[in-house]
């Protein structure tokens, strides 16, 4: 693959996904079900009868009107603030916010992200809901923008990948953007990508150039990426034309061998035992990309509170 056309080849294997990429009506069903779980026993074989916030229900009397600031309770990047209108929305009209930063801001303990203002039942009802998302959303993009700071300014990107929660992957991935990452496939539509389960059905390494002809016949407009685990497969690969070659559990000695071996004729990707203790040391390298599930399921969510105001 010719060097000046790599930044732009580059822009079609991977993506930021922002908040305008995001369906609205995906988001609306995962607030209106986690809603519904808090108000409703949504899940339960058996609903319970009596429904809704019984707790703000039992006091005699409540104000007309309450104010609330989401407030980081540590250093965090954040992340769902957009989400916050449309879980005010889903208890009812009565509630607004009014964002104090926006998603991928960095900020300290104590910062306020966003004051919210209208009917306190609404806000005591959403509570909750509000602050599962936006702990989860902001412990990824949290937990990548430490994982991307690891790299330093090296040119090597870091990506995401499919390990997710069932149902949040859109949002997960937008959560890893905001922090700093990049997003590798979306879904297995967007990408032929042979791995070693696929590879295992060939039965022999000689067929690997096969696999990847009959990628690119059955899928031409698709970026095909191989995953290989020795260098001696990385030639037939390259033969065949692949995109992408991820380089599975390489020390970083054989990985400096393996882009050294690709020249540029593909992009690589490094993959498995990414650790941020390990990711300075494939800084240079030389390497396109490096992914890590360890972005979402080894994220942990960040401490944000809603604070009454006086």
């Amino acid at each position: 693959m010719p060097k000046p056309n790599r930044a732009r080849a580059a822009k079609s294997l991977i993506k930021r996904l922002s908040w305008k990429d995001l369906d609205p009506v995906y988001l609306r069903r995962l607030v209106e079900m986690a809603r519904d779980e808090d108000l409703a026993g949504l899940g339960l074989r058996r609903r319970p009868r009596a429904t809704g916030d019984r707790s703000t229900a039992s006091i005699a009397a409540t104000p007309r009107k309450g104010s609330a600031d989401l407030v980081a309770r540590e250093p965090l990047t954040v992340c769902g603030l957009p989400l916050v209108p449309l879980i005010l929305a889903a208890y009812g009209r009565t509630a607004g916010v009014r964002p104090r930063v926006e998603d991928g801001a960095r900020v300290p303990a104590g910062a306020v992200l966003a004051t919210l203002d209208g009917d306190p039942r609404v806000l005591l009802a959403a509570e909750r809901v509000l602050l599962n998302f936006l702990q989860r959303l902001s412990g990824i993009a949290t937990q990548t923008r430490r994982h991307a700071a690891a790299l330093g300014d090296s040119a090597t990107r870091l990506l995401d990948t499919r390990k997710t929660t069932p149902g949040y992957r859109m949002l997960e991935k937008y959560a890893v953007a905001c922090g700093g990452g990049w997003n590798h496939r979306l879904g297995l539509f967007d990408r032929v990508m042979l791995k070693d389960n696929h590879l295992a059905l060939l039965g022999s390494g000689d067929n690997l150039a096969a696999a990847v002809a009959r990628a690119r016949k059955s899928a031409p407009a698709l970026p095909v990426e191989v995953e290989v685990d020795r260098i001696d497969q990385i030639p037939p690969v390259l033969a065949a034309g692949a995109d992408v070659i991820l380089l599975d559990n390489f020390t970083p000695a054989r990985l400096r061998a393996a882009v050294a071996l690709v020249a540029g004729r593909a992009f690589t990707e490094a993959s498995g035992g990414i650790t941020l203790k390990t990711l300075p040391k494939l800084a240079r390298l030389g390497l396109d990309f490096v992914s890590t599930g360890a972005l979402v399921h080894q994220s942990i969510w960040t401490d944000i509170a809603l604070d009454w105001r006086a």
